[in-house]
């Protein structure tokens, strides 16, 4: 008998532990690279509760960047705040889609077919966000512009857009100056040849980071208490691209995170010029 209560015991124990890692396996280990120290993403919340906008990069194929891009969202959202999904995926006339989508009015095959008219990277990888924001009804925000916009910018320069093209990007200029060509060779290589193909390719980088951060602050304006999380590829998330835009038109605070790729973002060849935090491990 005592022996039966002893196994009894120890299963309890087990079952509890079992329990313990999987509510806090999204608990991520960091790099603030403010304060140049590790801590984990519970002792970094209060301070990201602080910013309006939070940008978490990802390699668009890599479902460990994408959990833990869920994982900042489920915290925040735990912790009580307003969020609101922005996405580099869908374009931002595809809105109502979305919408559609986090009210229930959507099953999953219908939906499958919307995302992938707006985006080319496997669904599977990014399933559990969307998911978790119809299941708990967050906001998601469609922050993209046509491609078709993005790939004649590339080709023949910002200026070839008509008014109708630019839409609500009608006010930016798009300059190109020398420090956002020298950020664009470092995150996204030397693409283009010759110097005009260059700064063409630059100033659709541009567009693209403009395009998030009018749409990420047109919500704020109307949703004064959200908090805006924008998920994008790792170029876009960086200081110099989408929080560039975001200066440029508000003074709305930002933290920027990215997960950690060794040899290219990692401790030791990134700062806090570039980002805020680092996700270790999800490399």
């Amino acid at each position: 008998m005592i022996k039966k209560i002893i196994i009894a015991i120890l299963l309890v124990g087990a079952f509890s532990t079992v329990g313990w890692v999987k509510q806090n396996s999204s608990n991520h280990r960091m790099f603030d690279l403010n304060q140049k120290k590790e801590l984990l993403m519970t002792q970094a919340l209060a301070a990201l509760k602080k910013n309006r906008i939070i940008l978490v990069g990802e390699h668009h194929t890599n479902k460990k960047h994408h959990r833990a891009q869920l994982s900042v969202i489920r915290a925040l959202k735990e912790a009580g705040v307003q969020v609101a999904i922005g996405l580099e995926m869908f374009r931002n006339d595809s809105q109502a889609e979305l919408d559609r989508w986090t009210s229930g009015d959507l099953d999953e095959k219908r939906f499958e077919k919307i995302f992938y008219d707006n985006w080319g990277y496997p669904w599977p990888a990014y399933r559990m966000i969307f998911e978790y924001a119809r299941d708990h009804k967050i906001p998601m925000i469609g922050l993209n512009v046509p491609r078709e916009i993005t790939r004649q910018v590339s080709r023949e320069g910002f200026t070839s857009l008509s008014e109708e093209q630019k839409g609500k990007l009608a006010e930016v200029s798009c300059i190109v100056d020398q420090q956002y060509m020298n950020y664009i060779r470092k995150a996204f290589g030397g693409h283009g040849h010759g110097q005009l193909n260059f700064i063409y390719f630059c100033e659709a980088q541009m567009v693209w980071d403009s395009a998030m951060a009018v749409y990420s602050l047109d919500y704020l304006k109307r949703h004064p208490e959200a908090v805006v999380v924008i998920l994008t590829g790792t170029g876009h998330a960086q200081k110099g691209a989408v929080p560039r835009q975001i200066r440029i038109r508000s003074n709305l605070s930002y933290a920027v995170i990215l997960p950690e790729i060794s040899g290219r973002i990692d401790p030791q060849t990134i700062t806090a010029k570039d980002a805020d935090y680092i996700i270790l491990d999800v490399d």
